[in-house]
């Protein structure tokens, strides 16, 4: 089959997708922002940057750039279709920027796959969850939110299929639009992200640690309310004095990814360091940015206690890969991760506003690792049975897009150990 991905910053969620599909014979191209210089294990196509949108209201500013977007995918599409004769048969793209809107209008006959990633929701999701960063005028939320919705709605009308991570995730689509959902997760190269009893990590111009040193851990794309950051900072002070001998390991870019950008011109990483950072020994506490993937890797491999919090949305790719490595995992008790962790058995669970409950439980998993062992080795093999890549998820991924183009494989999906990513 032909088949084009769709992901304004390709690979995305595709690392492993494609280049495994063209493995087994298939002719995979991928279509992406020109403003997207990673690395791509296909070939790649590229359409124009889409231009600024400003209305006069921004609350409805999203649809307006989905829109934009999917206008300038589409451009790019009929280029290829009359320029170069491309008609695939499979479309597989990320529905989250708009640029499935108008592909259909292109390729009618191509079935048109999404990743349906999240449906946003005015109540029960997040954006009421966190009453500290709530808007003012609760209809301006809610007007935003619909906005922000509406583009991921025509793209699931139009979608043949989707795929989403989670069941969780799927859960927050439209019942009408539920027949539609396969879940699978992206997946977890287990063989890599694994306990390794001789790790190291160094602090760049800093100290270094090994497998077993007091480390707690915190990982995010952005250091940002939706992801906890600011529980996280508040707990900290006494967790730092209950342990005097511990350090802080913090991953994360200083912008924001998914919600509101700060007030004033302070990063929200500033903003929550400012509040705490009397009571802090900072010579203790260590942002690093964004870091290499193996370092990453061996970050989590040295870590005796790992942070994870999030508000009911997506679930990040850091936690499946937190416990992989056999961390012991304390994060937030919300929708998302109650579907990953059991407590008690594979991580605690911690009522996300519980800044004291915080303190306690990180403090307890730093001062008594022996306690945790059992649960490390609980949440390792949770992932190796249900999220490992090469056995459960990249099948079940490779079967959701031939079986979509009528090409169901006509030899087994066995994935050799050197697929790229």
């Amino acid at each position: 089959m032909k088949i084009l991905f769709v992901h304004q910053n390709f690979p995305g969620q595709f690392p492993h997708l494609a280049p495994a599909l063209a493995q087994r014979g298939h002719d995979v191209v991928a279509l992406t922002a020109e403003t997207n210089m990673r690395q791509s294990p296909v070939r790649v196509v590229k359409y124009r940057t889409p231009a600024e949108v400003t209305l006069s209201s921004p609350l409805t500013n999203m649809y307006a750039k989905s829109s934009e977007r999917g206008l300038k995918a589409a451009r790019a599409a009929r280029q290829m279709r009359d320029t170069h004769g491309y008609h695939p048969d499979v479309i597989f793209g990320h529905s989250g920027w708009g640029e499935t809107l108008y592909l259909k209008e292109v390729w009618p006959q191509a079935k048109l796959l999404v990743y349906a990633e999240l449906m946003y929701q005015t109540a029960g999701l997040d954006t009421d969850f966190d009453p500290e960063f709530r808007r003012k005028n609760p209809l301006d939320t809610r007007i935003s939110t619909t906005a922000r919705a509406a583009h991921l709605i025509q793209s699931m009308v139009q979608a043949d299929a989707a795929l989403s991570p989670t069941a969780f995730q799927a859960s927050t689509f439209q019942p009408e639009f539920q027949p539609k959902i396969t879940i699978c997760h992206d997946g977890v190269d287990t063989n890599v992200v694994c306990p390794n009893p001789n790790a190291q990590f160094t602090v760049p111009n800093g100290p270094t640690f090994h497998t077993g040193d007091e480390v707690l851990t915190f990982v995010n794309r952005s250091l940002e309310p939706y992801r906890g950051y600011h529980i996280f900072m508040r707990a900290l002070p006494q967790v730092l004095k209950s342990r005097p001998n511990a350090h802080v390991l913090i991953v994360g870019d200083e912008g924001q990814s998914y919600g509101a950008a700060p007030p004033g011109d302070k990063s929200w990483k500033q903003i929550f360091l400012e509040e705490v950072q009397q009571d802090l020994d900072l010579s203790r506490v260590h942002f690093l940015g964004r870091i290499p993937y193996t370092d990453y890797v061996s970050m989590l491999q040295v870590s005796r206690a790992h942070a994870y919090l999030t508000y009911p949305f997506v679930l990040s790719w850091s936690l499946m890969e937190s416990m992989s490595a056999g961390c012991a995992v304390i994060a937030s008790n919300t929708p998302p991760v109650q579907e990953v962790i059991n407590h008690g058995q594979t991580g605690q669970l911690v009522d996300f506003f519980d800044i004291n409950g915080w303190s306690q439980a990180l403090s307890r998993a730093l001062a008594d690792p022996k306690s945790f062992q059992a649960m490390r080795g609980a949440a390792r093999r949770k992932i190796v049975d249900t999220y490992d890549l090469k056995t459960i998820c990249l099948p079940k991924l490779i079967e959701f897009v031939e079986s979509a183009g009528n090409a169901a494989p006509t030899r087994p999906i066995h994935l050799a150990k050197n697929i790229p990513g």
